[in-house]
């Protein structure tokens, strides 16, 4: 298959980044690759479903690698992946001495591995530049499930219509389930069985990076999973903040010990992130260096220097995110900016996942959450209405082709690619649709 062949056929069947922030997939591939690197570090505590996806389709998943290396012309295929998951690793040997170019890479269980430009220098040894792209290295990194629904979209030509989401914490079963786009987390949450929480609170995505579920809240192409916690729990009384709060706190509790600077991941491969100034310039209201501003832009958001570094427990990676949204919205440009080399003491301070997940008070949610089979939300009829969002990728939202009314079937293209950087959207389930505006689809389900 040609390279423009390909990524036509990624951007119509709606292939997004599966785990991350939903970059679409074709516009990844790229000539200029050299290396496909394949992450299956599971970067968050308690999820599971990238590693149980490769461990029961592995010879697929591998078959789509080598062909899109083959397309793109890239050399070498690496497969990240911690060494602990051994039924995985062991999935994988039986099929990757097919492939020449294939190699595993094993990786310690520390946070945050899945982090790309972390993954890149545990994997390759290759450092990315501020701000950079790691095609800028010769570099394309998938995420398993992002390589699976190549491999549907390219061998059964099948574009994505459902997600595989991780059921945990406060639940009866916590299981894995494939579940349709635009599902209600309430009935998604159902397959986990009663919830044991006595005021239950949905945390969407890890308990690092994810968000608390506001009320309507739906299934999207990179919903990874569903926590479910009590509201009194630590984890959610930190998510539910104020920024004004948060700032006051600060100003009032930051000793500028900058342990969050010495255990942020970014900083620590050189890159100008550096949160004890921010909260010391940002708590006082000091903007005489506005670099310390414009640099919040090389924060990844992995939330170690607040949900682990602080001793005060203060919140430097929120108030991060409000200034890089701010810069963001008025426009405003990351700064160019040259890394600072590796630092010597980076291998000591990385932060094992178990003490991550104690220090967080969710080790006795680290649990098996079986990967259920294919079909398994049909069987439990659960989900009767699913409410598909037009924007579940970066780039333009998706322009409807539906009407109010109409009959669709399960993989109908229901929105179109808009111009720039956009993919379609397809019907998740065999239904009627019921609304249709700028920002979703509704469809009831028969």
């Amino acid at each position: 298959m040609e390279i423009q062949e390909l990524k036509k056929l990624l951007q119509e069947r709606g292939i997004v980044g599966a785990g991350g922030a939903g970059f679409p997939t074709y516009a990844k591939l790229d000539e200029r690759a050299q290396v496909i690197l394949m992450n299956c570090a599971e970067c968050e505590p308690l999820l599971k479903l990238h590693r149980q996806l490769l461990e029961r389709h592995a010879e697929e998943i591998l078959e789509t690698l080598d062909e899109i290396a083959r397309t793109v012309g890239a050399g070498q295929i690496v497969i990240g992946i911690k060494k602990e998951y051994k039924a995985t690793c062991k999935a994988v040997d039986r099929y990757i001495d097919a492939y020449p170019k294939m190699r595993l890479q094993l990786l310690e269980s520390a946070y945050p591995m899945g982090d790309e430009i972390v993954l890149i220098y545990e994997a390759l040894g290759k450092v990315i530049r501020p701000g950079g792209l790691p095609i800028e290295e010769g570099v394309v990194v998938l995420n398993v499930e992002t390589v699976y629904n190549i491999y549907r979209a390219m061998k059964q030509q099948h574009p994505v219509t459902d997600k595989l989401v991780s059921i945990v914490g406060e639940v009866e079963h916590p299981v894995t389930v494939r579940v349709p786009l635009g599902a209600f987390l309430e009935d998604v949450v159902c397959h986990g069985g009663e919830m044991t929480a006595r005021d239950p609170v949905f945390l969407v995505g890890g308990p690092m990076m994810g968000f608390l579920a506001r009320e309507g809240e739906v299934v999207t192409k990179t919903t990874n999973g569903v926590i479910v916690l009590d509201r009194s729990h630590s984890l959610v009384r930190r998510k539910d903040r104020n920024a004004a709060i948060d700032l006051k706190r600060a100003a009032s509790a930051c000793c500028q010990c900058e342990t969050c600077t010495s255990l942020c991941p970014r900083h620590a491969l050189g890159h100008p992130i550096e949160p004890h100034r921010f909260m010391r310039s940002a708590a006082n209201g000091d903007f005489q260096d506005m670099g310390v501003f414009l640099n919040t832009m090389f924060c990844s958001s992995c939330g170690l220097c607040e949900s682990f570094s602080c001793p005060q427990g203060l919140s430097p990676r929120s108030l991060i995110g409000d200034y890089k949204a701010g810069l963001r919205k008025a426009g405003v440009k990351p700064p160019s900016a040259a890394g600072a080399g590796v630092s010597k003491g980076r291998e000591y301070r990385r932060v094992p996942e178990k003490r991550l997940a104690a220090r967080l008070g969710l080790s006795k949610y680290d649990v098996e959450a079986p990967l259920q089979p294919e079909g398994f939300w049909q069987e439990q009829q659960l989900i009767h209405k699913v409410r598909i969002p037009l924007s579940q990728h970066i780039g333009a939202p998706s322009v409807p082709l539906v009407e109010k009314g109409q009959q669709v079937k399960t993989g109908d293209c229901i929105a179109g690619p808009a111009e720039g950087l956009s993919v379609g959207i397809h019907a998740s389930a065999d239904g009627i649709v019921r609304e249709v505006n700028d920002r979703y689809i509704t469809i009831s389900v028969k």
